[in-house]
């Protein structure tokens, strides 16, 4: 199996899924942990030179910061009908999660140096974004855009991508420091899958094939992305979400394009 790839596996005694550190992936700004949590059970955060985005994929949840209730938000049914609500919290913040509901949690982090203002970003403060035609088609909802500048490292952003149709396309990298032209940001990839009995395959290849993967995925798994082009596909019958978390030295997103494909931006 890939060495990029993490499984889905049954929640822990703290309804932990997923958990990627820098330490862990090999890498140096971007963690994500996966929650999945009973009506009733929390989780705690305590920020030392990070921020965190706490996104929920599913269900209803309190966000609690310094021990004072910050904001409470609406039930999502699904990734698939509905639309994010997050809760951005700065370097310094302690913070909590209560579920009110069966709760899937993302936890998005990033190192962090400044003190900013936490932020509550509910469902209508995110315009659904279409982007690509035909098969190259996709909705996003940009969570964290670089132009949302309560952050210092962290962007994070939804996409879903209707079945037959490919995403992340033509493809891309971001793994050079070389603005204008091209940002350093590493990446993940967490999956849901609609049915969830399907899968979607994920690229992630560098112009000298010195890394060279193909993997299927299945609900729930998730993909680093340390370096390279990243492309997804969804198969007939199958669509596909996915939460992406980037971070790097610049909270800014450039990508390169693949010169065999550059052509498909025309």
């Amino acid at each position: 199996m890939s060495h990029l790839i993490r499984r889905a596996r049954q929640p822990d005694e703290n309804g932990l899924i997923h958990n990627v550190t820098p330490e862990n992936a090999n890498w140096n700004h971007v963690g994500f942990e996966l929650f999945s949590l009973e009506p009733g059970a929390g989780m705690d955060g305590s920020n030392l030179n990070c921020e965190t985005c706490a996104v929920i994929i599913s269900g209803r949840a309190e966000f609690w910061l310094d021990k004072t209730i910050f904001a409470t938000s609406e039930h999502r049914n699904s990734p698939f009908t509905d639309p994010p609500t997050a809760f951005y919290a700065p370097n310094g913040a302690d913070w909590r999660v209560l579920a009110l509901t069966k709760l899937e949690l993302a936890v998005c982090k990033a190192p962090a140096k400044a003190s900013r203002r936490p932020l509550f970003i509910q469902p209508g403060d995110i315009d659904l974004e279409q982007r690509g035609s035909g098969n190259n088609t996709r909705m996003i909802y940009d969570i964290l855009p670089e132009d949302r500048d309560c952050a210092e490292s962290l962007l994070v952003v939804e996409a879903r991508t209707p079945a037959g149709s490919w995403s992340s396309y033509p493809p891309h990298k971001h793994d050079v420091d070389n603005l204008p032209k091209e940002s350093l940001l590493e990446e993940t990839y967490y999956y849901r899958i609609e049915p969830n009995t399907g899968f979607a395959v994920q690229r992630v290849y560098t112009d000298d094939r010195s890394l060279d993967e193909t993997m299927t995925v299945y609900d729930r798994d998730l993909v680093l992305v340390p370096r390279g082009y990243h492309p997804v596909g969804a198969p007939h019958g199958y669509e596909i979400y996915y939460l992406n978390v980037m971070a790097g030295p610049k909270r800014v997103w450039r990508t390169f394009a693949d010169p065999d494909h550059a052509w498909l931006l025309a």
